[in-house]
């Protein structure tokens, strides 16, 4: 809150550019023990209605607050959605002091040394990947939807916080699917959820200037990547079970990478003159990476299992598998 408060009525660029620092740590770091606490709350067989319930926060801050900010830019400047995020903190503030535990119930004291150990495990190490390349895909194109959409759709400038809006409400609907399904049945949002979002960002690209069909796609690519996004980050919670303090933090870290990957790979493919269509390009071909990944790790599982069932060492490897995935309910 203070960081925009100071950004609102600074004159210099470089205590602006530092409050845009200081906010998106501060950001970083409340989404990380967010998600930490919620998974806590929730109890251990249901991390992705509390994840779910979580990130259902951030879609709709997409659906009111990008838009908002946009309209208030463009009517009174761009300090005025700095006042008003500063404003709509006050509120949230006083809702966690009052209504969040300072320690979930029955939870151990924190340990980072043995946190940290659980990212040795590969099927951690590659989930978080994977949701650093959805992530990365899913903002290597909508960091540039406004020149895509004004230039390449041919929609209006005031079209702009429409189409947000738009994805904004893709995202908060594929944040709910995930929320019902990630717990108990995750691969089936990942397997289809994964390849509907590369065939999806394949049509965008091929037919971003058709209006109509850009606008359908925008929401039909927030639902799929959020629907995928979220349940990757239900994984990451469960396959770091045993490490509930940073857990939160591992998944956000992941993101972030994404975050700012992808758009930085979208800006180069602009920057190279391959034009505002390029990013959607650069989406499908992280999510076609992130879906040779999961390949690769699920045929090194299988020969893993038909090695195992020659040399008899089945009940070592559903011990080690039990113990990678703690607390997880089993997959239908």
């Amino acid at each position: 809150m203070a960081a925009h408060v100071v950004g609102a009525v600074t004159g210099s660029f470089g205590v602006l550019l530092a409050t845009r620092v200081v906010g998106a740590v501060a950001n970083a770091g409340f989404l990380a023990v967010g998600l930490a606490t919620a998974a806590g709350l929730a109890g251990p067989h249901a991390k992705g209605r509390a994840a779910s319930a979580l990130l259902g926060g951030v879609t709709l801050a997409c659906v009111a607050g990008v838009p908002a900010g946009a309209v208030l830019g463009n009517l009174w400047g761009w300090r005025s959605a700095f006042w008003a995020v500063a404003a709509v903190s006050v509120p949230a503030a006083f809702a966690i002091l009052r209504c969040v535990p300072p320690t979930a119930p029955g939870a151990p004291a924190p340990d980072a040394w043995r946190e940290l150990r659980a990212l040795r495990r590969p099927r951690l190490a590659v989930t978080l990947a994977l949701a650093a390349l959805v992530n990365g895909a899913t903002f290597c194109t909508f960091t540039y939807l406004a020149p895509l959409v004004t230039d390449v759709s041919g929609y209006g400038r005031t079209w702009v916080p429409a189409l947000l809006a738009v994805f904004g409400l893709g995202s908060f609907a594929g944040v709910t699917i995930a929320g019902r399904l990630s717990d108990t049945r995750p691969m089936r949002v990942l397997v289809p959820g994964g390849l509907a979002l590369l065939v999806g960002w394949l049509l965008f690209a091929a037919t971003a200037a058709i209006a109509p069909v850009a606008f359908l796609l925008v929401l039909v690519q927030g639902t799929l990547s959020f629907a995928v996004g979220a349940t990757l980050i239900t994984q990451v919670l469960y396959r770091a079970a045993d490490a509930p303090s940073l857990g939160g933090s591992f998944v956000t870290a992941a993101l972030n990478v994404g975050a700012a990957v992808g758009p930085l790979l979208g800006g180069a493919a602009i920057g190279a003159g391959l034009g505002y269509r390029s990013p959607l390009w650069v989406s499908a071909l992280l999510v076609a990476l992130a879906l040779t990944v999961a390949l690769a790790l699920t045929v090194a599982l299988a020969l893993t299992v038909a090695l195992a069932l020659t040399v008899g060492l089945v009940p070592a490897l559903r011990r080690g598998a039990r113990a990678d995935t703690p607390g997880q309910p089993i997959p239908s």
